[in-house]
């Protein structure tokens, strides 16, 4: 499937998307928002590597900040942090640049690799939308992160890049719904900065009452 243009979704929300629904929808749907000391620090952290102003060249490699892609295939767009390009004959021609080079994605993160992969989802996600942009293959991409100043490299594997499919479809289906998830309560919760908005305890709880005078008025009927 190829999505139209004025469909495109945000590509950043794809992380938000796989760690929770509900999270995705509050944010993308009904455009709710607060920060926490969590994301105020993300934001920090991104000021330098938006910049398109930055510019660091070293002999065989230079960095592009800023840029923005987009990929038809995912219904998504964004604004890369970083993208490393490496003087190889297998990679691309770049306007302005001699050579062939290769790009590779390098997504900023503020804490310490996670158990789940929706770091890696957002990577993966990041890269096909690059290779649509500049017509070219990506085989890895890095997460540094930075509370443990460490740069780890992820493959972008044919089962990674179907996991990434499969979820911007989701996206894009339950965007069309204008439907939003029920809440379910996980022990992360009180870390987002839409806990207050979301009330995962009190939502999950209105509804358990709704099922079981549901539950009691079809007993009743069967009787």
């Amino acid at each position: 499937m190829v999505y139209a243009e004025d469909d495109y979704l945000m590509l950043s929300g794809i992380q938000h998307f796989q760690f929770c629904k509900r999270q995705w929808a509050l944010i993308h749907i009904d455009q709710q928002w607060l920060d926490n000391e969590a994301t105020a620090h993300g934001q920090i952290l991104h000021t330098k590597a938006d910049n398109p102003f930055i510019k660091e060249k070293r002999k065989d490699i230079f960095v592009s900040r800023a840029m923005h892609i987009s990929s038809a295939q995912l219904g998504l767009y964004g604004i890369m942090d970083v993208v490393e390009f490496y003087r190889d004959d297998a990679g691309v021609s770049i306007k302005g640049k001699r050579g062939k080079w290769l790009p590779k994605v390098v997504e900023y993160k503020r804490g310490k690799p996670k158990s789940d992969t929706r770091d890696i989802v957002q990577l993966v996600a990041q890269t096909i939308c690059l290779e649509e942009t500049l017509g070219c293959r990506i085989d890895e991409g890095s997460l540094y992160y930075h509370s443990v100043n460490k740069k780890v490299t992820v493959p972008i594997t044919e089962v990674l890049r179907q996991e990434v499919q499969v979820l911007a479809n989701q996206m894009h289906e339950l965007y069309e719904s204008k439907k939003l998830p029920k809440a379910e309560y996980f022990k992360n919760c009180p870390l987002c900065s839409l806990v207050d908005i979301c009330k995962p305890r009190i939502s999950k709880k209105v509804r358990s009452v709704e099922r079981y005078i549901a539950d009691a008025i079809n007993s009743e009927e069967i009787v």
